[in-house]
């Protein structure tokens, strides 16, 4: 058969090259990732990404191998496997009493809080919802809400305590607002929201019909003030969405196990976008999950207080290195400005550090929709063994003669 054409010869196609949808180029690649990739090419201590560099307890390790042996190798029910929707619902009632948790309806595992935040923006908001962000915020927030095609609205946390302007939140909310971010305790502060917080953001939802988006990974990792989830927050029991995982509180980033508690009527739609993102999270990891959350208090005692100890270590040698230093409340970060060290800005000094004399953090502007005011900041993850974080203070201390 003879090629299409014409006596003037064969027709010609524009020679336009496949571009990415719009959505994709209106955010970047994650700056968090991105430096753990530069403190790999140059041997340097990562207290940019947060991932522990000491062993999970062995007690799910053992867990997962007996799941794995014992033939849990197939799908789980789309939206999680019974015994470890039963299990989370128990621990969710042993620590917040009140807070009732249908595991049949309100629970939906997913592949890691990542996905749980996306699949729940997915399952709620509409195209041109409004979503109100606290910034700095985790990076992935803004990247969620415009995937979901939503608008976000961010609303500055101020220092040195990362307050609330009332007056400033208040003027976020308006007749298309369908929902806020609440990340406590939260990244990359370390702020604890307090209760009066708490039922603020909870009065502008009910006054505005808008659903909480809350992020509570960090919910046991707390050194001053109370983990409060909203849900338990009068008046937010049926517009909350609680988003959690097993990464942070047993220290398993790669299992990739979330979770999401939202009133049965949302978590339908959460279940239906999850199921098409990616059926189901891994069925033996499930099956671990549920030594996970029969976990006694005195192992989240113990957690919080070796969290303690490597925080102080980190925060005491970041201010002998010159470093102004927010001391967290909660979480295992600290937010640093280099103002006293450098001209240099956030992006230019944490590529500097991460070369020589070795440490790789994270420049604060990530955590910014307008970066100007995250280019002084930068955060530090101390999620560490104790000879890693002595070994990252004894380079630390060398910035100070650069």
């Amino acid at each position: 058969m003879k090629a299409r054409g014409s006596a003037r010869g064969p027709l010609r196609y524009p020679a336009a090259m496949p571009t990415i949808s719009r959505k994709a180029g209106s955010f970047a690649e994650s700056v968090i990732r991105d430096m753990t990739r530069i403190a790999l090419q140059h041997d340097a201590i990562n207290l940019a990404q947060g991932f522990p560099d000491f062993e999970a307890p062995q007690t799910l390790k053992d867990a997962a191998c007996e799941a794995l042996q014992g033939g849990i190798n197939q799908y789980a029910i789309t939206w999680g496997a019974r015994p470890f929707r039963e299990a989370i619902a128990s621990k969710t009632r042993r620590w917040y009493p009140g807070w009732a948790v249908d595991p049949e309806r309100d629970i939906t595992v997913t592949c890691g809080a990542t996905e749980g935040m996306m699949a729940a923006m997915l399952g709620i908001l509409d195209p041109g919802d409004e979503i109100v962000v606290f910034e700095p915020f985790y990076e992935n927030y803004g990247p969620d809400a415009i995937l979901s095609g939503a608008v976000p609205r961010y609303v500055t946390l101020h220092e040195p305590d990362w307050s609330i302007d009332e007056a400033e939140l208040r003027a976020a909310f308006g007749p298309r607002t369908r929902g806020i971010v609440l990340n406590s305790p939260h990244n990359p502060t370390g702020k604890v929201f307090a209760r009066a917080e708490l039922e603020l953001v909870a009065a502008l939802c009910v006054e505005w019909d808008a659903v909480a988006f809350t992020d509570e990974i960090y919910e046991h990792i707390v050194y001053d003030g109370e983990h409060i989830p909203m849900a338990t927050v009068p008046g937010m029991e049926d517009r909350t969405v609680a988003i959690n995982s097993l990464s942070k509180t047993y220290s398993v980033t790669g299992w990739r196990v979330g979770w999401v508690i939202a009133p049965a009527e949302l978590s339908s739609g959460i279940r239906k976008v999850h199921d098409f993102l990616t059926v189901g999270a891994a069925a033996p990891l499930q099956a671990a999950g549920v030594t996970a959350m029969q976990s006694p208090d005195e192992y989240y005692e113990a957690l919080t207080l070796e969290y303690r100890v490597r925080r102080d270590l980190l925060v005491a040698a970041l201010q002998e290195s010159g470093f102004r230093t927010s001391i967290p409340d909660g979480a295992y970060y600290v937010m640093t400005d280099i103002r006293d060290l450098t001209d240099e800005d956030d992006v230019t000094f944490t590529r500097r550090i991460a070369a020589a004399p070795g440490v790789a953090a994270v420049p604060g502007s990530s955590f910014y929709a307008h970066r100007e005011p995250g280019r002084t900041k930068v955060r530090f993850a101390f999620p560490k063994r104790h000879t890693t974080l002595e070994a990252a203070a004894q380079r630390l201390r060398a910035i100070r003669s650069t």
